[in-house]
């Protein structure tokens, strides 16, 4: 999806604030305004030709002069000539910031652990982990047989797979039952496209075969000889033929199992917790399926639990021979419910395990032979409830600080009473713990290290609420340096998603101390369009209630400089994906609030992208936005798309950020708009754009490379608000 694919966050006092419906109170002069770097206005800006290209739909025709931007090759001279302007003029702007921006990636990478180590986990005998060496940019993929203590055993060195790319992920790893075969799915370009590599242990060389094409979900069958992976479009990217195939042989023996025909749905696979089943799971907005296969039946059909309704969701989990069912049938914040395979397809036969509550979402479920780990959200906040099956126990696990998220962490087998769960919150770094739960006892298995002098104590989180312009009391959190007072005098800088119901979660982010340190406050708004406040909070920002997610975000900023938190003079904003839909909608429609905005891989022409079934994702996302082939969710599309609304208007500063190899929102998205941006307003404000010529939606890869454009971007922000190193 353009959000997230298949990246992201005690209460102090409460805010009640009056309706927010005009602008922020006006500087009291216009000295109270920073100076910006006035080097953009001097230095001549790249500026693509106007070649108009009408587009005519419900008796409306919409000229697009910079549609020839598009360019589905990426080999384009004269698109690449240009794209290659933005980024010299973008570096050229950014020079009199570059101190600014080496102080805090070299602040950013030294908070890092070197010595970074996931929490290992036991399977059938063997430990799993993964760790990062000093200095190197990927994790080393490795395993110890029988205990922590024993040899260890290195899998995949992410470092050596990586040498002789600019970008390199490893975005899938699959071990088989036996532990001999190891799986992995790599992309080296950005654009989530894989080539899947088995490793043999034994003999610590890759079999020679190669799959391409592929996407990352991946699955063993019982006995090690087929492995199970999902083919890609080549043109929409949406994985939708289900391959097997088996041990030893060419990719082009493998065989097709099962071919998705409604490209609506996106498609993935995975082996159940219990290891019993390989299972394939379709989804769209509002509708999903699940099929099954027992693992030990490799050349067996695929059956569907229930097959799809629309409207249905619902997600499944097996264990001592039950499977449970997050579902949200008759249950609008979803309810637990268990069946059998026998009945499976018959919903009234499903018994019920937690009933719906108005007051709390079920999130996820884990099951466990003799548990229920239930993941959710109550009062805005994600929390994790256990239940023993014999209804001994019900109780949620305790958190120590309000503006928190809890969640069920990675749970490898079912067969124990050692269930895993994550902490996080603002200014307390990533916790993992684990509790038995037939005596209550919590271990702390391991506290994310945050170097650099990073202190818990010198910084300070709060949890209140705005009233938007509707009555609607959204949520906020904010996070600010204990040395930082919240008098209206503090820069601050707004995040929020609002899309696709993902919750933005007041988790620790270590670069956002960079900016802390430095006197900003940093601000979530959770916005309608994510479910942090239940199913309903979803749907209140979505399809022909979509602006609600936009005017939120207004009135959440308007409500904070009127009652004097934030200044309204350095008042910034941020969002990527369709996070910067929401940054070009708000910068259209309020432009006023904010001195600057970073757009991070803003999804920005949306009608002109939904009409277009060829775009990767589009057709996948029409319950999401709309489908514009109908002239009502057309008109309503198109009096909010950022690019169509660009006007002749003062806008922000503005910083724009794409990938030449975004396969979630395409390249041209973002440079239409600034193009646009650039010939229709009326102000001298700084409007840059950096195009990663060598990645996709994610940005740089590399553990420490990805902090480069995190620097770019607060110095960015930090400039613009006065601040010196």
């Amino acid at each position: 999806m353009r959000n997230y694919l298949f990246l992201l966050l005690s209460l102090a006092f409460l805010l009640a604030c009056e309706p927010a419906v005009g602008p922020a109170a006006e500087p009291e002069s216009q000295a109270d305004v920073p100076v910006v770097n006035d080097e953009p206005a001097k230095l001549e800006q790249p500026m693509p030709e106007k070649r108009p290209h009408e587009m005519t739909l419900h008796g409306h025709t919409r000229v697009d002069e910079f549609y020839w931007l598009r360019d589905d090759t990426r080999k384009d001279p004269e698109v690449l000539a240009y794209l290659e302007k933005e980024n010299a003029f973008f570096d050229k702007v950014m020079e009199p910031w570059q101190g600014m921006q080496d102080a805090m990636f070299e602040e950013m990478t030294s908070r890092l652990d070197p010595d970074e180590s996931s929490v290992p986990y036991l399977k059938n005998g063997y430990w799993y982990y993964s760790r990062y060496e000093p200095g190197n940019e990927y994790a080393i993929h490795a395993r110890r047989k029988g205990s922590m203590d024993a040899d260890e055993e290195i899998l995949v060195d992410g470092n050596q797979r990586a040498t002789g790319h600019e970008f390199y992920r490893l975005s899938g790893l699959e071990v088989s039952d036996d532990h001999r075969y190891v799986a992995i799915a790599e992309d080296t370009t950005g654009r989530r496209i894989n080539e899947i590599r088995i490793l043999d242990t034994q003999s610590g060389e890759f079999l020679p075969e190669s799959i391409n094409n592929a996407s990352a979900s991946l699955a063993w069958s019982a006995d090690g000889q087929y492995l199970f992976y999902l083919n890609k479009d080549i043109e929409t990217l949406l994985a939708y033929q289900l391959m097997r195939h088996k041990l030893g042989t060419g990719s082009s023996e493998d065989v097709l199992v099962y071919e998705e025909t409604d490209n609506t749905f996106y498609t993935g696979a995975g082996r159940s917790r219990s290891g019993d089943y390989i299972m394939l799971f379709h989804q769209n907005t509002d509708t999903t399926e699940v099929q099954w296969l027992a693992a030990d039946d490799p050349l067996g059909t695929f059956k569907p639990f229930l097959p799809r309704e629309t409207g249905h969701e619902y997600a499944i989990d097996h264990a001592n021979g039950r499977f449970f069912i997050r579902t949200n049938w008759q249950a609008q914040n979803f309810r637990v419910m268990t069946a059998g395979l026998e009945n499976s397809a018959d919903k009234s036969m499903w018994k019920e395990v937690i009933p719906h509550r108005d007051d709390a979402m079920v999130s996820s479920i884990q099951a466990f032979d003799n548990w229920l780990v239930v993941g959710e959200r109550k009062d805005g906040l994600r929390k994790v409830r256990v239940m023993a099956h014999d209804g001994s126990t019900d109780r949620y696990l305790d958190g120590s600080e309000e503006a928190s998220v809890m969640w069920p962490a990675f749970n490898a087998t079912i067969d124990t009473n050692n269930i895993r769960y994550g902490f996080s919150s603002l200014v307390t770094p990533t916790q993992t713990w684990e509790i038995n739960l037939e005596t209550g006892e919590s271990t702390l298995l391991k506290a994310d290290r945050v170097l650099g002098g990073f202190s818990s104590d010198n910084y300070r989180s709060s949890r209140m609420s705005v009233t938007a312009r509707d009555g609607t009391a959204v949520p906020v959190s904010l996070v600010w340096h204990k040395e930082t007072e919240l008098d209206g005098s503090a820069p601050a800088l707004i995040y929020a998603y609002g899309s696709y119901g993902s919750s933005t979660d007041p988790w620790f982010r270590s670069s956002i101390i960079s900016l802390l340190d430095r006197g900003f406050v940093y601000v979530i708004a959770h916005i309608r369009g994510g479910q942090e406040m239940g199913r309903a909070w979803y749907e209140d920002g979505r399809l022909m209630n979509k602006i609600n997610t936009f005017t939120d975000f207004i009135d959440v900023t308007s409500g904070l400089q009127k009652k004097s938190v934030i200044d309204p003079a350095r008042t910034y904003a941020m969002g990527g994906s369709a996070g910067g839909l929401l940054m070009g909608a708000v910068a259209n429609m309020a432009p006023e609030l904010y001195h600057g905005i970073v757009a991070a891989v803003p999804f920005v022409d949306v009608v002109t992208t939904m009409l277009d079934e060829s775009i990767p994702l589009t057709t996948g996302e029409f319950n999401e936005w709309g489908n514009p082939k109908n002239k009502d969710a057309y008109e309503y599309m198109l009096s909010y798309s950022p690019y169509d609304q660009v006007s002749a208007q003062d806008y922000p500063n503005l910083m724009v950020t794409t990938g030449l190899h975004d396969s979630q929102v395409q390249y041209f998205e973002p440079a239409k708009w600034v193009a646009r941006l650039r010939d229709r307003r009326t102000d001298n404000n700084t409007l840059i754009m950096h195009v990663n010529m060598d990645a996709g939606h994610g940005g740089a890869s590399g553990r420490y490379r990805r902090y480069e454009e995190t620097a770019q971007q607060f110095a960015f922000l930090a400039g613009l608000a006065g601040l010196e190193n």
